[in-house]
């Protein structure tokens, strides 16, 4: 399945993205330092929380490409019960 995002849902996964991937640095500069283990985990949990909210877009957007698009399914030999399962199981990968 090829997501396709509308200009305004890319950027805001990108963001999101983005936001994590300076957060995960941020926590790699904190150990090397030697900072506070708490301030490492607070920064920690804002870069798990920033990547889960990403993935749940990206996983929304499936679901409602998917939901939308059931003749391309049926094209690639999928069922119905097939496809559910596999984004069931993607959505369930992040909890």
């Amino acid at each position: 399945m090829e997501l396709q995002f509308e200009a305004d849902e890319l950027k805001s996964v990108l963001n999101r993205l983005r936001r994590a991937q300076g957060q995960i640095s941020g926590v790699i500069r904190m150990i090397e330092e030697g900072r506070d283990c708490e301030e490492v985990v607070t920064q920690l949990a804002a870069a798990s929380r920033a990547l889960d909210r990403a993935g749940f877009a990206i996983i929304a957007t499936g679901l409602q490409q998917c939901l939308t698009d059931v003749e391309a399914a049926e094209r690639s030999g999928e069922t119905k019960e097939q496809m559910r399962a596999r984004l069931e199981k993607l959505f369930l990968s992040l909890a």
